[in-house]
């Protein structure tokens, strides 16, 4: 147990750690009686007794305590239970992460009991280890994240099993030979568990699907959306829907909606987009005051609720951008031509009409269906040189736009917003899909132009029906503040490299943090820095609860700007139109539909990872042997992660290979540490590493330390 010294003061302490705390005092003492004056005392400084007392009553709820007499609490038998969900490491150690403790509980592998990673569990807890990290045994497996599972097959002898491409899955998966289904040795198959025996050490399966010869890019590219459980084509009944679709414009819509055509109106997206959900059209109304119109494709025109084309949206969630291509949330009919906003075709749209100064100060604005005609299609680079240079098609209105979206940054910036411009890696492909080249995506004006304009919009929609419809329900992009403890702890590690956050408040936080942001920009340690920061930071998800976006310093804040590759930005549409023009007020189930957005959300972020992963191996396959500049990336018991300058390509340096000293993890400073030359490699250095080896199986890159380091 720890000292009342070292333990936190009431002002350090959130309920969660609090939690972790109290328990960390039953589990020492597991036969001991305590009461609420007790623990508040053991736990020492100013906590708050009450508090305390209602933590307690938590814990007593969750079956973790028992409250053995009046006001006396004990630990339930040897141990306490809870509920979380497994995280396997790469290497197979495992935790459970719990929203009723603060820490991770360690799960020995012994203690799985055949859990896997994502599975939803319940654990018996056990006394803290040494080092201070809790122990438990999976009792019950409540739900399975998935029983499917993509690899390659081997077959040996009269058995055959699944190689997993998941380097979380650490079994193999037996595969009795009349459940190959046709399949042949070396192929991607997706294979789903039937059976696991209590004393089998590996499930049991049968093939499923057959994906095709392993290390074919088609391949390798259906087997991430597997993987992830995410489509890659459309049944023919749902492209037979779409086909029906018709692209006149009935003579209804052109008198009910309000007339955009003849004002100035433009995209600005990637060159290689296909699918334009959003315009924006300027008119200069008086000296400085000007109306801007924000138009989204009206794709709930089109998308009818309850349609074949609407549940199969809904299934899927989202668009899935991968490397080498586009998984669409609607057919290529809907996304690519009628919906999306093509230059010199007429279309329908949901827009918000602002009228701005050039301070972008908001006078008036309006929610209203149009019709529009966009002018010219410009890809980033394009509408970048004309705000550069100040000549072109649209230079006017393009400064003018600039102009007002700097304003509209540097108030979200002043209120609290944080500023990270993280670079994207981009590959050049052959036809072949194979990479020849790898560089940088950098955000420029025309990029925060466009998203300045696209987070108003965003805001004053939530706004709108937030404030003036409260009793209805609304779906809402909500973004919780970040943990105090994961904020400290990084605020901790960056005092190596000269930098510091102040924590006191809100806006301290986000300031200082963009100006740390700032600091690191052009240094070697940048991405390593910056990705830290990013994971103190909660995840933004979609919910009918409105707890504000702690990033965007936004009070409110929805998605409506991206309906042709957000289903939630449909369902936005939707009520926007039955709030503010029907006066419907009655919708039920949308925390459900929120929560299953934002599950397929995070699949399709987790998928378009493994693509550039893919490609990254891909790419350095044939550079075996070469050195390269890097940086430390990550520090584990088993090796360094080393990030390459030059490419972003991430491989490990095995602890084994470092055979000029025996070296050890050191969690505490991030670093592995020589026992004799006392040398450190810590989290940020810059090393120079050499490839060892390439694995395109597990999408693996082998590095040792170039002579010298």
């Amino acid at each position: 147990m720890k000292s009342k010294k070292n333990l936190p003061h009431k002002t350090d302490l959130n309920k969660a750690s609090l939690t972790s705390e109290i328990l960390t005092i039953f589990s020492a003492s597991p036969k001991k009686q305590f009461n609420y004056k007790q623990i508040s005392a053991r736990l020492g400084g100013d906590v708050d007794k009450e508090f305390v007392k209602s933590i307690i009553k938590d814990l007593v709820n969750a079956g973790i305590v028992a409250e053995v007499d009046k006001g006396k609490y004990q630990l339930r038998s040897k141990a306490g239970f809870v509920v979380g969900t497994i995280d396997l490491s790469k290497k197979g150690t495992a935790s459970l992460i719990s929203a009723e403790l603060h820490d991770e509980v360690f799960i020995p592998f012994a203690n799985l009991n055949t859990a896997l990673h994502g599975d939803k569990v319940r654990v018996r807890l056990y006394a803290m280890r040494k080092g201070g990290k809790m122990e438990g045994e999976v009792v019950e497996i409540i739900e399975r994240a998935t029983l499917r599972f993509v690899g390659t097959l081997e077959k040996s002898g009269n058995y055959a099993f699944l190689i997993p491409d998941n380097p979380k899955m650490p079994y193999d998966i037996f595969i009795p030979y009349d459940k190959l289904n046709g399949a042949v040795d070396g192929e991607k198959v997706v294979v789903e568990i039937t059976e696991w025996k209590k004393k089998s050490k590996n499930p049991t399966g049968e093939i499923v699907k057959i994906l095709g010869k392993q290390g074919e890019n088609e391949v390798e590219i259906h087997a991430i959306l597997e993987e992830f459980g995410l489509p890659y084509s459309f049944i023919d009944e749902v492209i037979a829907e779409s086909e029906k679709i018709s692209e006149t414009i009935s003579q209804k819509e052109y008198e009910t909606r309000e007339d955009f055509r003849n004002v100035i109106t433009f995209t600005i997206d990637p060159a290689d987009a296909k699918d334009f959900d959003d315009a924006l059209s300027f008119k200069k109304l008086k000296d400085d005051l000007f109306e801007v119109g924000v138009h989204i494709a009206d794709v709930s025109f089109y998308v009818r609720e309850g349609s074949l084309l609407d549940k199969e949206a809904y299934s899927r969630a989202t668009s899935v951008y991968l490397v080498d291509r586009v998984v669409p949330m609607l057919p290529e009919k809907l996304s690519n031509f009628v919906c999306s906003l093509r230059p010199n075709e007429d279309k329908l749209c949901y827009s918000v009409i602002f009228n701005i100064d050039i301070n972008a100060k908001i006078h008036d604005y309006r929610i209203v269906k149009t019709i529009i005609n966009s002018d010219r299609r410009f890809n980033y680079d394009e509408a970048q040189e004309i705000i550069d240079n100040k000549q072109g098609d649209f230079a006017y209105e393009l400064t003018v736009l600039n102009e007002i979206s700097k304003k509209l940054r540097s108030q979200r910036l002043k209120n609290g917003a944080f500023a990270f411009d993280h670079s994207e890696i981009k590959f050049i492909l052959n036809e072949k899909a194979e990479p020849t080249g790898v560089y940088f995506k950098e955000t420029k004006e025309s990029n925060n132009l466009i998203e300045e304009f696209m987070l108003l919009a965003n805001r004053k929609v939530a706004e709108t029906i937030g404030k003036n419809y409260q009793n209805s329900e609304f779906v809402y992009r909500v973004h919780a503040e970040p943990d105090h403890d994961k904020l400290k702890q990084f605020s901790n590690f960056i005092t190596k490299f000269g930098l510091k956050i102040d924590t006191t408040n809100k806006i301290t936080i986000s300031r200082s943090m963009n100006e740390m942001i700032d600091k690191v920009k052009g240094e070697a340690h940048q991405n390593i820095i910056e990705n830290l920061a990013i994971r103190t930071m909660a995840k933004a998800i979609y919910s009918t609860k409105n707890i504000g976006h702690y990033g965007l310093a936004f009070d409110y804040y929805t998605h409506f700007t991206s309906p042709i590759r957000r289903y939630p930005d449909l369902i936005v549409h939707r009520l926007c139109f039955d709030y503010i023009e029907k006066k419907k007020n009655k919708y039920q189930g949308l925390e459900e539909k929120a929560k299953h957005c934002s599950f397929m959300e995070q699949q399709a972020t987790l998928a378009e990872r493994a693509s550039i992963k893919y490609k990254q191996v891909e790419f350095m396959s044939d550079k075996i042997g070469k050195e390269f500049d890097g940086v430390i990336s990550g520090v584990t018991e088993w090796g360094l992660f080393v990030q390459m300058k030059e490419n972003a390509c991430e491989g490990l340096v095995h602890i084994r290979s470092m055979n000029d000293d025996f070296y050890f993890y050191s969690g505490d400073e991030y670093s592995i540490i020589g026992t004799y030359t006392k040398k450190i490699y810590s989290l940020g250095d810059e090393v120079r590493v050499k490839i060892v080896k390439v694995n395109m199986q597990r999408k693996h890159i082998d590095l040792e330390l170039a002579e010298g380091e």
